[in-house]
């Protein structure tokens, strides 16, 4: 899909953003806002962006203060799968 916007050159020459790298831009900040509204997962942001690996991914999403969604719920699933691992090698 592609959209066409209207920006007032004020705003353009204050966004101090180079205008050949608006478009990208702006296609991040919309990435990083859906991802952060878990609309999306990291893998789509991978993928809509053309990052080459999830550690380019991670790097990405910290740089813009989106970190992993990961709940405490999430940590005690993966603390009881590490104690059944433990016991199984006992």
């Amino acid at each position: 899909m592609q959209i066409t916007i209207e920006i007032p050159d004020e705003l353009a020459c204050q966004l101090e953003i180079d205008r050949s790298a608006l478009s990208r831009h702006i296609l991040e900040n919309l990435v990083v806002e859906a991802y952060k509204a878990e609309q999306i997962t990291s893998a789509e942001v991978g993928r809509i962006l053309g990052l080459p690996s999830r550690f380019a991914v991670d790097d990405f999403l910290k740089g813009h203060e989106a970190y992993l969604h990961y709940t405490e719920a999430d940590l005690e699933h993966d603390i009881e799968a590490l104690r059944q691992l433990r016991n199984q090698h006992e």
